[in-house]
């Protein structure tokens, strides 16, 4: 378990920071309701958001998204979502403390999502704890996005800090293997959406945070 003092702290978006599962959920309903398919509940939905619009689409398609245009519907699925923005979309409790928390300290924070740009700006903007964060890369930052490590290496490079010095929290297997490759600690966001917790411990993270004042205890 991390002990000693971060130079920076590393967030990924959905499901760590901020709960986006409503809206998302929301824009697939909104699409499947337009072909004339069931809806997707959301205690299913929930565990697909942190493995991007492919894994949302297929929960919802099913075996009939092989005969679709996926990148057709990928392009509404976001369409739909981005007029959406983060209406229904809240922090989860403890992050507004959590991030307060590290910023008092004179601890770095960064964003680090797979989420790309055009939906991840707007979002940060629009909520005034995210917007203290000075550092948001997305996934179309770089060439390449989590689990390769560029993405984390280069917030540390926007913050000035070494890797080996910081911590990644996501709540997502790819959040674990790029904070490995970018010799950070990892821990994982038990509050997200996590499969299951006997799957989680299989990405055998440095620590698992029941809660964000779990991470600011270890500080």
């Amino acid at each position: 378990m991390p002990t000693a003092k971060p130079s920076a702290v590393l967030f990924d978006l959905d499901g760590t920071l901020l709960d986006t599962a409503p809206d998302l959920l929301k824009a697939l309903n909104d699409i499947l309701a337009q072909e004339d398919l069931d809806p997707v509940n959301e205690v299913a939905f929930r565990p697909t958001v942190s493995d991007g619009s492919k894994a949302m689409l297929e929960l919802g398609f099913g075996d009939e998204l092989k005969s679709r245009d996926f990148e057709s519907l990928k392009t509404r699925f976001l369409s739909l979502y981005e007029t959406l923005g983060c209406k229904h979309s809240v922090l989860f409790d403890g992050i507004d403390l959590l991030i307060s928390g590290l910023i008092a300290n004179e601890i770095n924070v960064a964003i680090v999502t797979n989420k790309p740009t055009f939906l991840t700006l707007p979002i940060v903007k629009s909520i005034t704890t995210l917007s203290r964060i000075p550092v948001v890369i997305c996934g179309d930052t770089l060439a390449r996005a989590k689990p390769y490590p560029d993405q984390l290496l280069h917030a540390c490079d926007q913050l000035n800090v070494n890797p080996s010095t910081c911590w990644y929290i996501g709540d997502a297997e790819r959040d674990v293997q790029a904070a490995k490759a970018a010799g950070m600690k990892s821990i994982v966001a038990m509050w997200g959406y996590v499969p299951s917790t006997k799957v989680a411990q299989t990405w055998n993270a440095d620590q698992y945070a029941t809660n964000p004042s779990d991470i600011f205890h270890n500080i």
